[in-house]
């Protein structure tokens, strides 16, 4: 990895550390309210998650090793990526400095057991990151989740060679997207591939096809890709971003998480190494009974953080409005009892949501625990499974509830474009629709009911 190149103030600087960066040389780097060095005093105002951005000048961070999830280093990189999320979100600014700021500090890592260069996290120690990275912005939180999934897949199997390589490969930086879902297929999640497929050549393969729905590939450094080896079996090639044929298209337009990159990756007569491709039967590739359940927790956490940075933009509208209505029963907003009641309101919608989602966290970490004891693992799964689904139906209504008791504490001023308040609203709706409620819903009632197990496929 080479040198960082910042310009702080006008004048040129080199870190002098690979992984060491000042917070300003960053914000020069990728807001475009900053001219000639000078910032905009708008935008130094704003009050998010740092009082005095003034007192950012000489703060530098430093990541000698993966970072760990319980960092002060992981927060004050967070309060840095919320510095900017609104701007980001309101003028499409895709993030890709900011994801390069993950690379360095190699939050990728946080699963891979500290023996083999990573942070050691549990899940449970996950989840709660993902909740705080989803409070500054829930587009970077978002853009990382196929990540996680992919890696607790490699950390699940066996050390193969290359299930070392990729995970040397994460320590040092790097991250994974994820290419699954084909529009020609009728049954969304089912896990049907009809058109990307695989044919032989000289000691390898050439990968041809189309994917949609490949969110974080944009940002990655791998793709694992599902296709139809040549006997027509599924599989799962990972594969490098920057090699040939390979095609990363922007071309996500939902009104929400707009900056994903949730969008269309092509694969044009791509060469494929023969170790590059995992087999669904590979002695070094273990799947769990229900193996879509961190990534569905995984939105529920990032709606969680949504929830806590909509509680401090009401706690903020409060305190700098300036008026309020002639027949309030207070002459200031923050003295308001009917205001006081919905940012109430909003902040125990925080602590429920995040209490739910790390009970689900938990459930995840029964898993693991028992396979190291050599038990079965698959009441576990289905017990993991089950908190995920009902942790998703009262934590996404809970978020939208939330974005909407928003703009009862501000007034009609709070609708301003400019705000961009109406991102936390659009936002959650977006994390919520990847799997509808009413869906999941069923699927509990089946289970209590008839004893019917959970689906076991994608969305569970």
């Amino acid at each position: 990895m080479g040198k960082a190149i910042c310009a702080v103030m006008g004048k040129s600087t080199t870190p002098s550390t690979v992984n060491q960066f000042w917070i300003l040389d960053f914000r020069f780097w990728i807001y475009p309210s900053v001219a000639n060095g000078r910032f905009s005093p708008r935008y130094l105002e704003r009050e998010i998650m740092i009082k005095s951005p003034e007192k950012l000048a000489d703060k530098t961070f430093e990541f000698t090793t993966p970072v760990k999830a319980n960092s002060p280093e992981l927060q004050q990189l967070f309060d840095f990526i919320a510095l900017g999320a609104s701007e980001r979100d309101r003028d499409r600014i895709l993030p890709f400095d900011i994801i390069d700021l993950l690379r360095r500090s190699r939050l990728g890592a946080l699963r891979v057991p500290v023996a083999e260069g990573g942070g050691g996290s549990t899940l449970r120690e996950l989840f709660e990151v993902i909740i705080r990275l989803g409070d500054a912005d829930p587009n970077v939180a978002h853009i990382i989740r196929n990540h996680f999934v992919v890696i607790e897949r490699i950390l699940r199997s066996e050390r193969s060679d290359r299930n070392r390589r990729w995970l040397k490969a994460v320590v040092d930086g790097a991250f994974f997207g994820f290419a699954g879902s084909e529009l020609e297929v009728k049954r969304a999640g089912s896990g049907t591939v009809l058109n990307t497929k695989l044919t032989p050549e000289a000691g390898g393969y050439r990968l041809n096809g189309s994917k949609y729905y490949s969110t974080g590939s944009l940002y990655a450094d791998f793709v694992a890709v599902r296709l139809l080896a040549p006997d027509g079996t599924p599989a799962t090639a990972i594969v490098p971003t920057k090699r040939e044929g390979v095609e990363l298209v922007d071309d996500w337009d939902g009104f929400g998480q707009r900056l994903t990159g949730t969008g269309t990756t092509t694969f044009t007569n791509v060469r494929i190494e023969a170790d590059e491709v995992v087999f669904d039967t590979d002695a070094d590739n273990s799947l769990l009974t229900y193996n879509a359940t961190i990534p569905q927790l995984f939105l529920t956490a990032v709606n969680t953080g949504i929830i806590r940075n909509v509680l401090r933009d009401a706690t903020n509208l409060v305190h700098k409005r300036p008026r309020t209505f002639y027949h309030a029963v207070a002459e200031q907003a923050a003295d308001d009892p009917l205001i006081q009641q919905t940012v109430g309101q909003i902040s125990a919608n925080a602590f429920a949501a995040e209490a739910i989602v790390l009970a689900a966290a938990d459930g995840l970490d029964q898993i693991i625990t028992a396979r190291a004891k050599g038990e079965d693992e698959s009441a576990a799964s289905l017990a993991a499974s089950l908190r995920t689904t009902k942790a998703k139906l009262v934590v996404d209504e809970l978020t939208l509830r939330s974005t909407t008791l928003l703009f009862e504490v501000g007034g009609a001023s709070t609708t301003k474009k400019s705000s961009n308040l109406d991102r936390h609203w659009r936002n959650a709706r977006t994390l919520s629709s990847h799997n509808p409620a009413a869906f999941k819903a069923r699927a509990i009632g089946n289970y209590e009911i008839n004893g019917t197990p959970l689906p076991t496929g994608a969305f569970f």
